[in-house]
């Protein structure tokens, strides 16, 4: 799966999906497997070269949250890619999805420069969902930046840059769930993120507070096949917003990865004008818009 974003995104990176990105399914397959996967289906599509595509039906679930609550996802999503050279594929992970979750509302999306996908989901039954699509919805945008001009990193005084060698795994899920609040991820998480491919530990980059906190925290997924790394996820400690931690924290994340030997930096944002807070960061540090998702649902029955 991870193989077939590498060549989309070698060939047409406008067409990766967000939830179909070398690191969001690293990110996604280690944080949740070991919770959620019984709610999980997958299908694979093989090729004489490898795999020409995949459907990765998330069913409604429910999960504990740091908080001691418990979290109830009822609505079932589908993530899925397929090889732009075999578009037809989508017809038949639709026709597996509707076997899969008849009885439920379904929900996928696809990246609005995907005109053969819009109407491949047209025909099956799916509509976009305006809401869902709208300027206050949850959809994603997909960002790009170059990395040939890279500024140092600049922090107030006292706090400081570390990677997650410096720190216990303990210690860095404790700074996702601070970011995250309340959050459903665990110190098994974290360890389990730390075994899949293609984790590394420089690559996971953090800011220590002077109280000894860590206050922001980073994943960068390098693919070195297209010279290219994603953040995923990026989030700062609710007590240290606004002191200019998120930039320096990507910008320093940006130098590790082009020391790294990439040369553009990926990541995803929520696209809505309701939701300006991660867009206007990154674009602060010069990440620029390359595609947004378009929400669809066909209704149960």
């Amino acid at each position: 799966m991870q193989g077939l974003a590498q060549r989309i995104t070698a060939l047409r990176p406008e067409l990766v999906n967000s939830d179909a990105t070398l690191g969001e399914l690293a990110w996604v397959w280690g944080k949740d497997h070991a919770e959620q996967s019984g709610t999980w289906r997958h299908r694979l599509w093989p090729d004489g070269s490898g795999l020409a595509g995949w459907g990765w039906i998330y069913l409604p679930y429910e999960v504990m949250r740091s908080d001691g609550q418990f979290l109830l996802v009822k609505e079932t999503l589908l993530a899925w890619q397929v090889d732009p050279g075999q578009p037809w594929l989508l017809d038949q992970i639709l026709d597996w999805y509707d076997e899969q979750a008849p009885e439920l509302d379904r929900r996928v999306t696809v990246r609005a420069a995907d005109s053969d996908a819009l109407r491949r989901l047209a025909a099956h039954g799916y509509r976009v969902d305006e809401q869902a699509a709208g300027e206050a919805g949850s959809w994603s945008q997909f960002n790009t930046r170059d990395l040939d001009d890279v500024p140092e990193p600049v922090l107030p005084n006292g706090f400081r840059l570390l990677t997650a060698e410096q720190v216990t795994p303990e210690a860095a899920a404790q700074a996702h769930r601070d970011a995250w609040h309340p959050s459903s991820f665990t110190d098994r998480a974290m360890r389990d993120v730390r075994e899949v491919w293609p984790y590394r530990p420089d690559l996971h980059v953090l800011v220590r507070a002077p109280d000894g906190t860590l206050a922001a925290t980073t994943i960068i997924w390098l693919d070195e096949d297209n010279g290219t790394a994603e953040f995923e996820p990026v989030g700062t400690h609710q007590g240290f917003r606004r002191l200019g931690l998120g930039r320096a924290l990507l910008y320093f994340g940006m130098r590790q990865a082009q020391h790294a030997g990439a040369t553009r930096m990926l990541v995803a944002c929520l696209g809505a004008t309701a939701h300006p807070a991660a867009r206007a960061l990154y674009y602060d540090v010069g990440f620029r818009p390359l595609s947004r998702e378009l929400p669809h649902v066909k209704p149960a029955g």
